[in-house]
């Protein structure tokens, strides 16, 4: 009775729920049941165990071959790449921005340590929340030089003391990955990561001086996420060989800043990447995620070796991120009554 009650609870928190006659029981009929969404905006949800697909599901017109941009979830990428030029001798975390990107040297954002850039914590007046913050994600975009722009950032706060979420530091970290790799930042993910994992379609939108955007505009199809996914899952690893330093991998998912006060959806952030612990059949289990604008998801649950993808373009609407984490919590439910 416990797992059934859990199993409806689930179905009842999805919104496109309102009004079933019973709770889903299998991992397809929860991907299903969002076809009764009415916002026309989900995209695709993507289930791997063990990298086999167990549940898949396309929505709106969508297909396997979609691309999708994945908003701010493209700056967890962004710190996989970070973790391969450090692997290879090219940057390290100990190190300052001004010391990989000599243009910007001299300003509050040049004297930033990688370290304190990748948990969000990087001191300067950005804060993507605020539109009249002087880093704000819009004006960066709107910059008609982006080096410029950085060095006109002030600092708002000592390096380390306080999270503030942005994008300009996930944009800052790919032109570092750039300059200390002596490549442009989509050649390097080409290279170290996409082909690794197979992937050989894909989009990434570039800033006025033809930069990749570190800080996200990355689309892809909801397999390759997943695979993304599941290499973070596999410490980094695909069949076995090594692609991003297992070390990195840890890393990054370590809780190094508590965000729950600031964030419904997290608990505590790593290297650009969230975690929370969700309700698995009564049990408390650790899920690692990247997370964009409007619901865009890769969940990575260690316990159950799962990963869930997540495509969404709800952007700007506060349900797309609602709508994903019950997904997330119903796949958790039903999971956990078959076990």
């Amino acid at each position: 009775m416990r797992h059934l009650s859990l199993l409806l609870l689930a179905a009842l928190s999805l919104p496109c729920a309102a009004g079933a006659q019973e709770a889903p029981a299998t991992l397809a009929q929860v991907l299903q049941a969002q076809d009764r969404d009415s916002h026309g905006d989900l995209r695709a949800v993507v289930v791997l165990r063990d990298g086999a697909i167990v549940a898949e599901r396309y929505y709106n017109g969508e297909t396997a071959d979609t691309l999708h941009d994945i908003r701010s979830a493209g700056k967890s990428i962004t710190a996989l790449l970070v973790g391969a030029a450090v692997a290879r001798g090219q940057l390290a975390t100990t190190g300052t921005v001004g010391g990989y990107w000599p243009d910007v040297a001299g300003s509050p954002a040049g004297k930033v340590v990688l370290d304190d850039l990748l948990t969000m914590r990087s001191g300067l007046a950005a804060f993507d929340e605020d539109e009249h913050s002087p880093g704000n994600e819009d004006k960066l975009d709107e910059a008609s030089d982006p080096a410029a722009f950085v060095r006109g950032v002030p600092a708002a706060a000592a390096p380390g003391s306080v999270y503030r979420y942005n994008s300009l530091g996930s944009y800052i970290a790919g032109r570092v990955v750039e300059n200390a790799s002596g490549t442009d930042l989509e050649a390097y993910a080409a290279k170290v990561l996409f082909a690794p994992l197979g992937i050989t379609r894909w989009s990434w939108g570039r800033d006025v001086a033809n930069h990749p955007k570190g800080q996200g505009n990355l689309s892809l199809r909801a397999r390759d996420t997943a695979r993304i996914g599941q290499l973070v899952l596999d410490d980094g690893k695909v069949d076995g060989r090594p692609v991003i330093d297992g070390a990195w991998i840890k890393a990054a998912l370590a809780p190094r800043v508590a965000i729950g006060a600031a964030d419904r959806y997290a608990d505590s952030y790593g290297y650009f990447w969230y975690a929370k612990m969700q309700d698995a059949g009564g049990r408390k289990i650790a899920v690692y995620f990247a997370s964009g604008n409007g619901g865009n998801k890769i969940y990575v649950i260690p316990a159950r070796r799962m990963v869930v993808s997540v495509a969404s373009s709800a952007y700007g609407k506060g349900y797309g991120q609602r709508r994903s984490e019950e997904i997330l919590k119903a796949i958790l439910a039903v999971d956990a009554a078959q076990m």
